[in-house]
């Protein structure tokens, strides 16, 4: 279904006419975005679902005995443990199966649920402004209001469809504390989470006339409510009721089960809501609230080269990946010094992460790379992505109709790609390094962790060419470059709990790098990873070079 057809299904049947109501069309528009949505929303809702369902089987085999939960519960009994968990009162009692769900996993995968939301919202409503469809479609019989309750719809229909699957699965894991009342409360709990983000990207929606300024604004509001929940949980609570994720904890699901702290996200997706309709009154279509700040009137010289206007258009996406990945280092870089004491009354993960090699810290600084390399792969793909977004936006055809060669214009953006993510992970790298030097009180661990980022460089170009290759040879099918870091995340998070066959966990690019600081530094599989991205990236402009534009 086009944008074309979509505004004579809205108009088809309809007797109102260029008269009709602020709603008119919104059934049709609802029927549009799932046709759109049929693989995305799927994707992701499985993969909260199983990411969920897996991570609460998996406390059955690593926390086998009460003494194991318990010295967990002591461990996440710290300012940095609360902070990257959640409320303390969940520590209280028998730190049950129930109690770890809702202590460790709620607050976690809220962001992941709120991130689609946002993503959504912003599908529909921005997005289609800036390329033009929605004015095509407004054009015809389709109401000032109509697009957005569409999307508004979608991502409900989608949280409240997450929330229900995970309500059902959680109850049948059958785990000692998992309850059916307390998944209920957790499923509810996770779908307040994405419709009120949900709510608050349609405002952001109205403010800014771009659709990654949209996000941008959104995704800052649900790291502002994470940083306000952890705040609040490490002092007196108080910046935890500020915060949307913080009020979905606070039902101490699985413990307390207490369902009116849901009350507040309801209400401020009921004054999100509203503002976000009042606020569509006042703009025109296309426009913004914010208008765009004024460039200056001469370019500089380095807007004038392919490397620095990309560099200009990537900045912002660049900019906010270093600084959460710096972030989220510095957080985990606080435990490193407990890393003994976390892993001393379980055998399950210590023998997972001795099996490492080196010794217990720098072991799971080993496994805590990983995880901050997929987020540097995370940005790798977005970068590497964007020239096909300025292909089907039609901005590309204007640029290569100069003399501005098409190798020239996709490596430009393919540079700041690869360029960036690895500034990202060596960023994350002396955070992580800093912070975990003070924990565990060793200084060498600043230039250990600094230089094991870097190892993972290769596998972050490796993951720059899949998406390149996608991009020249099959650019419909780009956006499924994103599984690499997914199943990454899949093999690095569950792949021991799955007893994954190594044949598939190194389909990962990550797989092949070294475990470094604990293991030693292997130069062979950095060089294959390092050769492999070249072909991979030879042949994608190959690609590009045959084949013809495509504009949507």
């Amino acid at each position: 279904m086009t944008a074309a057809s979509a505004a004579t299904a809205a108009g088809s049947g309809s007797r109102a006419g260029r008269h009709g109501g602020a709603l008119t069309g919104t059934g049709a528009l609802i029927r549009f975005g799932l046709r759109r949505d049929r693989v995305r929303l799927p994707v992701w809702i499985a993969a909260l679902l199983f990411g969920t369902v897996s991570s609460v089987s998996s406390f059955e085999s690593q926390y086998t005995t009460a003494e194991d939960r318990a010295s967990l519960a002591e461990t996440l009994n710290g300012p940095a443990g609360l902070a990257m968990s959640g409320p303390e009162h969940y520590l209280g009692g028998d730190y049950g199966y129930g109690a770890m769900t809702g202590h460790q996993l709620l607050g976690f995968f809220g962001i992941m649920i709120g991130l689609m939301s946002v993503l959504t919202v912003v599908r529909h409503t921005r997005t289609e402004e800036e390329t033009g469809r929605a004015e095509l479609l407004r054009s015809h019989v389709v109401g000032r209001h109509a697009h957005l309750t569409a999307a508004l719809t979608l991502a409900v229909a989608a949280d409240l469809l997450l929330g229900l699957l995970l309500a059902g699965a959680l109850a049948g894991t059958g785990l000692a504390g998992v309850t059916a009342s307390g998944s209920l409360l957790y499923g509810a709990a996770s779908a307040a989470i994405g419709v009120t983000f949900a709510a608050v990207a349609a405002v952001t929606a109205q403010i800014t006339p771009f659709s990654r300024g949209a996000s941008g604004l959104a995704l800052a509001a649900i790291g502002a409510a994470y940083a306000l929940r952890a705040v609040g949980d490490v002092g007196t609570g108080a910046f935890s009721w500020l915060s949307p994720i913080g009020w979905a904890q606070r039902t101490y699901v699985y413990v307390d089960d207490r369902w009116w702290p849901l009350l507040l996200n309801v209400a401020l997706t009921a004054v999100c809501s509203a503002a976000a309709y009042g606020l569509s009154t006042r703009r025109d279509v296309g426009a913004g609230l914010r208008p765009p700040r004024p460039g200056r009137p001469s370019a500089s010289a380095a807007l004038t080269r392919p490397v620095g206007f990309a560099l200009r258009l990537h900045r912002g996406v660049l900019t906010g990946f270093a600084a959460g990945a710096l972030l989220f280092s510095l957080m985990y870089g606080s435990i490193l010094g407990d890393a003994e004491e976390l892993l001393e009354d379980n055998d399950t993960l210590r023998e997972s992460v001795a099996a490492l090699g080196g010794d217990i810290v720098e072991s799971f600084a080993s496994v805590i790379m990983s995880i901050l390399a997929i987020v540097a792969a995370s940005y790798v793909v977005m970068a590497a992505l964007r020239p096909r977004a300025e292909e089907s936006a039609g901005r590309a055809e204007p640029l290569l109709a100069t003399g501005l060669s098409r190798v020239r214009w996709a490596g430009s953006h393919l540079v700041v790609a690869l360029t960036g993510g690895t500034l990202i992970m060596l960023a994350a790298g002396l955070g992580f390094g800093l912070s975990g030097a003070a924990s565990a009180d060793d200084g060498d661990l600043v230039m250990k962790l600094t230089g094991a980022s870097l190892a993972y460089a290769p596998a972050l170009w490796v993951t720059g060419g899949v998406a390149v290759a996608l991009f020249g040879w099959f650019p419909r099918a780009s956006a499924a470059a994103w599984i690499v870091p997914a199943y990454a995340f899949v093999v690095v998070y569950l792949g021991e709990l799955t007893d994954m066959p190594d044949a598939l966990s190194n389909l990962s690019p990550i797989g092949h790098v070294p475990q470094v600081p604990a293991a030693g530094l292997e130069w062979t599989p950095l060089l294959v990873l390092t050769a492999l991205a070249a072909a991979l990236i030879a042949c994608g402009l190959a690609g590009f070079r045959r084949r013809d534009l495509e504009s949507k």
